[in-house]
């Protein structure tokens, strides 16, 4: 096929992935443009593009949201082409047909490929057709409750009732017994409906003690495909993932070729080109399954990025321009270990609640090996429109030990104050036995983690915040009796004391 350079792409998302993105074109020579809202003028990314265009008011139902509105500043523009990040439309197949149809480029896979895997039926019915291992369940939705009791039944309890269209934990419901199958039944059905106008469910055995791991996958348009080995995705709160790390440190090289292989054939039975993902669950007798497949590029890719040395959105851009993957497979090797912690704007005490504020202090850890993807700084508020992330920070060493020492030392270096952040779980998390084991699995934070257990992150802040005010005080006292020039001596002599 032809190749079709991008002269100016136009990035259809905010915060740190837009700064990813753009970050990538830029290094290539490609021009770029930033869309906005209201709420954003003023942040990191529209700053960082060549150019930038407000698309609407702060919900995202009214810009992020508004497929319409990106493709116009496309064309206003002047830009070949757009990538969509990830959340917002990354994942919406009309969205990238309606870039297509606009003559632009989708840096994506294409539209068919988007909406087989949207469907966790369809996803699931196309994965059976290359014998990629499936959880046992229902291969069609399923609103009979009498009929859906008794596959229950045939399948094994516990199992899982689990909306088609889902993610996040949404129309997602746990049926221990026959007496609660028809409640939760009725609950995830009108979850569904709720949070993605189709009710549509079907029925899985509900795998215990179950490790998350996915395949970060890459594929042309010239037929090529490979898989950039594993990441585990275990630690989560609320279904959603806080920690990953590369690679896992259960895998044997052995798994690890048979689960990157069901990866690949699961791609290939969609038709797919670009970057995605594919998701497994791993039960305790290490049997791998099936779980979804996400069409874009993934919030913890740069710990993939770091065990491989690749650059994703690099590559995700050249495959959209039509050019074939510069290596193969056998090419490919993991180089150390990596490790991510996602730092939410969430107060862990409180059942992971969302915060908001402003980032009275923001400094990021630095040194070899550290890296933080953000769209922040110091002063900056933290809005309830969007999602409370705030950074993402990667460590990456020699090994699985050393990666997770350097994120703790990462972790007591991150100054953040202003709103509650996850900073001092992820280093609970590091810190457990059972994390430093590697004997874990996505009941972590349910088995192990009590908001009491948590300790103070930087109690030398709160103590400077003290002696601060007391030198004040002392200071201001001062002032009335001690002849001119003294006072700086005093609090000279204050600053000494303090830093001895």
């Amino acid at each position: 096929m032809k190749t079709r350079k991008i002269n100016k792409l136009l990035v259809a998302n905010r915060g740190e992935i837009a700064l990813r993105v753009l970050r990538s074109a830029k290094e290539m020579g490609i021009q770029t443009v930033a869309v906005y809202s209201e709420a954003d003028r003023h942040a990191l990314h529209v700053r960082f593009a060549d150019e930038s265009i407000c698309i609407g008011p702060p919900p995202s139902s009214e810009s992020y949201l508004r497929g319409e509105k990106i493709i116009a500043a496309a064309l206003q523009t002047g830009s070949d082409a757009i990538h969509p990040g990830y959340g917002f439309l990354s994942e919406n197949e009309d969205f990238a047909q309606d870039v297509i149809n606009a003559g632009l480029m989708f840096v994506g896979p294409p539209p068919e490929a988007i909406r087989i895997m949207g469907s966790k039926l369809a996803a699931k019915q196309a994965a059976a057709k290359f014998n990629v291992p499936l959880v046992p369940g229902t291969s069609e939705p399923i609103s009979d409750i009498p009929q859906a009791k008794k596959l229950a039944k045939e399948i094994g309890y516990p199992v899982l009732i689990k909306a088609s269209a889902g993610g996040g934990g949404k129309g997602m419901r746990i049926v221990n017994h026959d007496g609660e199958f028809e409640e939760q039944m009725e609950r995830a059905v009108s979850e569904a409906i709720s949070a993605f106008g189709d009710g549509s469910v079907f029925i899985e055995k509900y795998v215990t003690q179950p490790r998350h791991i996915e395949f970060q996958i890459l594929g042309d348009q010239h037929g090529n495909m490979v898989h950039l080995f594993e990441r585990e995705c275990s630690i989560q709160r609320r279904h959603q993932k806080v920690v990953e790390e590369a690679p896992s440190s259960v895998l044997t090289p052995e798994l690890r070729s048979k689960m990157g292989e069901a990866a690949v054939n699961a791609a290939k039975s969609c038709g797919y080109f670009n970057a995605g993902t594919v998701e497994f669950i791993l039960d305790d007798k290490m049997n791998f399954y099936f779980l979804e497949m996400n069409t874009r590029l993934q919030v913890e890719h740069p710990v993939t990025e770091e065990i491989t040395g690749l650059d994703l959105v690099n590559l995700q851009l050249r495959i959209a321009q039509g050019e074939p993957l510069p290596f193969r497979q056998s090419d490919l090797r993991i180089n150390g270990h990596a490790i991510e912690v996602r730092v939410y704007a969430e107060d862990p005490t409180n059942n992971f609640l969302p915060d908001i504020g402003t980032l009275k202090t923001y400094r990021r850890p630095q040194g070899h090996g550290i890296r933080v993807d953000d769209g922040f700084e110091e002063g900056m508020a933290i809005s309830f429109f969007y999602d409370p992330m705030i950074a993402k920070m990667i460590c990456h060493a020699t090994s699985r030990e050393a990666a997770i020492e350097k994120t703790i030392r990462a972790i007591n270096d991150y100054h953040i104050t202003g709103v509650e952040t996850t900073l001092g779980f992820c280093k609970f998390v590091m810190e457990h036995p059972a994390f430093r084991s590697g004997k874990f699995d996505t009941k972590f934070v349910e088995q192990h983690f009590k908001p009491e257990l948590l300790k103070p992150l930087h109690e030398s802040e709160d103590q400077d915040r003290v002696a601060a005010a007391l030198a004040a005080y002392v200071f201001k006292d001062k002032q009335a009796v001690v002849p001119a020039g003294e006072p700086t001596q005093a609090v000279s002599r204050w600053k000494q004391n303090r830093l001895k």
